[in-house]
């Protein structure tokens, strides 16, 4: 068999948008790809997909999967085939999640200071005062450049009649980005000069780009301030990432040992002697940061970083608090802050989304639970999620019974078709569903996109959860120039 047949025999869902394919036809982005594999036999294909594994493997590209009993780490899964947009449909991503960010970034600084939003009525009040992650401790404390998001990691879905919608806003320590720079060196090695014939935008600047607005958020102007990754350390499922980041970009790793807080001003300890740390890249949670603040047990902060976050000694990226805007009941919300923050009409539509303290919504969504998907406001990687079509008669029970209980901890929305794309599944291609996640940085020089992100695949066939802690892999994604 040759990749020819493989195509040929090709089949997309029904009502489902697939990114390749349309009307059998194969997509003008996809052309290139498709006569390029097209010319291989059958047998190389399996060998380019043993290599990418073994790529993977040999680079330690790992997660942990928490809940699983065995308690091992897994290869990140991946498909060879790439996932492709043009650079138009790139274009009106890029808009959107820039116009939404600048929303984003507004609301928070208006939520710990002014809170002007809130007298005019256009967030309830109540629904703030209820978020679990709103941080009451940094009120009034200014950050840099008034900016609170620096690194964040959108998610976007694409529907059955091919329409972006933004599924949900990463803003604490979205993770993930070192799997897509991963993806396309793989793909370099198993399908050399290919990106090239298709011409696809470059993503790897991403740590240079990282670098540069990390190194913008020090304090004081000097020319080389130290920036460094806090990590919680290697038993964290994101571990690899942490690493794979500090080595690109050439920042130190360290952990809540390696720094210490002396007269509100932070240090490194190092073979030399103390180094002062100017911005901190956190990947641990709010939580944990600082123990004479937050959680008491907390082994993994620094006691009294809060004090000098106060006094501006130290940046820390993505800034404190930033999950009050993380919340899926916050995140209904934010078309209209960007109405009332820019006044424009929003680019990329939410999901729409049901908050279930709606007593109207709530009926709604338990007389149509079999065509909604309940997810609650604050977890992620796919847990806390019921589908209402996939779900027993006494799941639907109990989440009916959670809902009722305690309904702020809940939203619904309608099941959407995610868009499929190809696959190389078991010798065959196959459509499976996809999301994606763009990793957009803001600096004080405005915001940049690498064009891209991280197309994440539901390997498992009719599944629309493409988290990796649920089974999901994920795909190379391009941008192409015409």
């Amino acid at each position: 068999m040759t990749g020819q047949e493989l195509f040929e025999k090709y089949k997309t869902y029904a009502g489902t948008w697939d990114e390749m394919c349309s009307d059998n036809a194969i997509r003008p982005q996809y052309r290139q790809v498709f006569n390029d594999i097209s010319q291989l036999p059958h047998d190389i294909l399996h060998q380019k997909d043993k290599l990418a594994g073994e790529l993977f493997m040999n680079q330690g590209i790992t997660f942990t999967v928490y809940s699983d009993d065995a308690g091992i780490e897994r290869i990140f899964p991946f498909d060879i085939i790439p996932r492709i947009l043009t650079n138009k449909e790139w274009d009106h991503i890029q808009q959107g999640i820039t116009q939404r960010l600048r929303a984003l970034n507004l609301f928070l600084k208006d939520i710990y200071s002014a809170q002007q939003i809130l007298k005019d009525k256009i967030v309830p009040t109540e629904l703030i005062a209820t978020c679990p992650h709103y941080t009451r401790e940094v009120f009034g404390i200014k950050v840099p450049h008034d900016l609170y998001v620096h690194i964040s990691g959108i998610d976007l879905i694409r529907s059955q009649d091919g329409t972006f919608y933004i599924l949900e806003d990463n803003l604490r320590t979205p993770s993930g980005v070192s799997y897509m720079l991963e993806n396309r060196e793989v793909t370099k090695k198993i399908f050399p000069g290919m990106l090239g014939d298709s011409r696809v935008r470059m993503i790897n600047n991403y740590p240079l780009l990282l670098q540069e607005i990390l190194a913008s958020l020090a304090p004081q102007q000097i020319a080389n301030p130290t920036v460094v990754l806090l990590t919680p350390g290697v038993f964290n499922s994101a571990y690899f990432e942490h690493s794979f980041l500090s080595r690109s970009m050439g920042i130190p790793l360290v952990e809540g040992r390696d720094l210490l807080v002396d007269n509100h001003k932070v240090y490194m300890k190092t073979t030399t002697g103390l180094q002062q740390v100017h911005v901190i890249y956190r990947r641990i949670d709010d939580d944990f940061l600082d123990p004479l603040v937050f959680r008491t047990d907390s082994a993994l902060g620094i006691p009294g970083l809060m004090s000098a976050y106060r006094k501006g000694n130290v940046a820390i990226a993505n800034a404190v608090g930033n999950g009050v805007a993380d919340d899926k009941a916050v995140y209904a919300y934010v078309p209209a802050m960007i109405k009332y923050y820019l006044n424009e009409e929003i680019i990329l539509p939410n999901v729409p989304t049901y908050g279930l303290e709606n007593r109207e919504a709530r009926e709604h969504v338990f007389n149509n639970i079999e065509n909604m998907v309940i997810k609650r406001t604050n977890q992620s990687g796919g847990y806390g999620m019921v589908m209402g079509n996939k779900a027993t008669e006494k799941e639907l029970r109990d989440i009916k019974k959670a809902i009722t209980e305690t309904p702020r901890e809940f939203i619904a929305q309608p099941i959407i078709k995610l868009s499929t794309v190809p696959c190389f599944i078991d010798g065959k291609l196959e459509p499976r569903h996809v999301d994606l996640r763009p990793y957009a940085l803001c600096g004080p020089n405005g915001i940049k996109i690498v064009p891209g992100g991280l197309t994440r695949v539901a390997l498992r066939e009719g599944s629309l959860v493409v988290n990796s802690s649920q089974g999901g892999g994920s795909q190379d994604t391009w941008v192409v120039d015409p």
